[in-house]
Order: structure tokens, then C-alpha cells, then sequence
């Protein structure tokens, strides 16, 4: 299995397991990606989930594939669109996600880690996003996504160089959240998915929701997000957390 799936109390992990080829995206993997994350999202025990690789997080798409399934028009329309189906399975999920990125986060493996909520590196981390190396118009919703978390600037620049940036640009441009050395990455995800797991999980969802309307233009409240307020009030979560404030003891959601 190149993708694998685990559960640990309410954080499930999606590992990308392929060290053979730096954890770099197939076909099959990406096709792969919106049933994976379909057991996650109906899995009610499963509050957060983790994407994480091993040495590197991926290197990108499987380039042998190039010449294969993706050559000619049609054949990069196609792989296209089971990138943009893998993608937008994981930039859609309604639960919180975080990226563990080690090593390598290039091309396609970036594009999965930007798909997620919150992206921790480990130092040594790299990245980079390198159509303009291959010939490729950088899909529309990935790109978004790219300007959503680093701005306009920084976005042309990743995709008009390609260059590699080391996890301390990555940082300071606001591509990665936190950078931390390599041997107490994991720790610090455990720590904060399990920090996210314990939270009011109709505040985690809501916040999710109103931030992506904002970042796709909407401003303004609406029935929708007026719906978001009344089922949190009318939450046992919201019972729970004021009968916790005022006994003065830690919520238990």
C-alpha cells in the first residue's frame, strides 16, 4: 500500500508510504485520495486528521508517468483531473487537517500539504512547486490555495522560478506555520492534533467553514453562517463549556 490509513483515538493518519520513489504521487495514488478521505470524513470517532510521509513528504507526481499515462493532451487531462479530484478531496474535508512535512514537500506533494488547514515542517524540510520546469498551467484551485496562505508575490515567484525554498523562508512567508528540528516534529503533532481533537468540535467546524468563505470572497453574514451560530449555541458543547467555565474545571467535549 502507498497510502496508508490509521486511527488512534480521534486523530486518524493518512501516511504516504512509497520511500522507493521519495513518496512521489501515482496515479493510482491520487485516484485513491477521495475514498481514503471519505472514510475519514464519515468516521464521527475521527476529529483531526494528520497527512504525514516518512523521510520526505513527497517529491511531487511520479514523473515515469509522463511518458505513459500522461502523455499527449488527453492524457494530461485526464491526470489532471485525478490531482484536482485528490486535492480538493482533502482542501474540502469538513475536519480539521494538518501536513507533518519532512524532507522533500515538491511539486504535487505541495500541493497536498497546502490542501490542508495547518502545515508543521521539520527543519530540514524543502519545497517548491515547478510546473514552469515541465510545461504545465498550474490548476486554478491549487493556485488559489497558494495565494491564499503566502500572497500574490510569493506566490509568482514559487511558480515562476521553481526554485526550492528552505523551511525558514517557508516559514517567514508564511507557507509552513511552525518549523521544528526534525527529532521533535512528531511530538509537537501529536500535541497539537490532540489539542484540536479535545476542542468543541462544532467551534473547530464552524471556524473551518467561515475562514474558507472568507478566503473565497464572501464578507458578509448569511442565513448559512447565521445556521453555524444557532447550532453552536444549541450544542451540548456549548452547555458543557459554560458549566466548565463556571465550575472553574476543563471542558469535557
Amino acid at each position: 500500500m502507498t497510502l496508508r490509513l490509521d486511527t488512534a483515538g480521534p486523530v486518524a493518519t493518512l501516511t504516504i508510504d512509497r520511500p522507493a520513489k521519495r513518496n512521489a504521487m501515482s496515479y493510482e495514488m491520487w485516484s485513491a485520495l477521495p475514498g481514503l478521505l471519505a472514510r475519514v470524513r464519515d468516521d464521527d470517532a475521527v476529529r483531526v486528521l494528520v497527512v504525514r510521509g516518512g523521510e520526505h513528504f513527497s517529491a511531487g507526481a511520479d514523473i515515469s508517468e509522463f511518458s505513459t499515462l500522461r502523455k499527449g493532451a488527453d492524457g494530461a487531462a485526464r491526470y489532471g483531473e485525478a490531482v484536482h479530484n485528490g486535492e480538493r478531496a482533502l482542501a474540502t474535508l469538513g475536519k480539521p487537517t494538518i501536513a507533518a512535512i519532512t524532507g522533500f514537500c515538491i511539486g504535487g506533494g505541495c500541493e497536498i500539504a497546502l490542501a490542508c488547514d495547518l502545515r508543521l515542517a521539520a527543519a530540514d524540510a524543502r519545497f517548491g512547486i515547478t510546473p514552469a520546469k515541465l510545461g504545465i498551467v498550474y490548476n486554478l484551485t491549487s493556485t488559489k490555495q497558494l495565494v491564499d496562505v503566502v500572497g500574490p508575490a510569493w506566490a509568482k515567484q514559487i511558480l515562476f522560478s521553481g526554485e526550492i525554498v528552505d523551511a525558514a523562508t517557508a516559514l517567514r512567508i508564511g507557507l509552513v506555520n511552525e518549523v521544528h528540528p526534525a527529532d521533535a516534529l512528531e511530538a509537537r503533532v501529536k500535541a497539537l492534533s490532540e489539542t484540536i481533537a479535545a476542542r468543541a468540535q462544532v467551534s473547530v467546524r464552524g471556524a473551518k467553514h467561515i475562514v474558507n468563505r472568507i478566503t473565497d470572497g464572501q464578507h458578509d453574514e448569511d442565513d448559512a453562517v447565521r445556521a453555524l451560530y444557532d447550532e453552536a449555541v444549541h450544542s451540548p458543547e456549548y452547555a458543557e463549556g459554560v458549566a466548565a467555565f463556571l465550575e472553574k474545571r476543563p471542558p469535557r467535549f
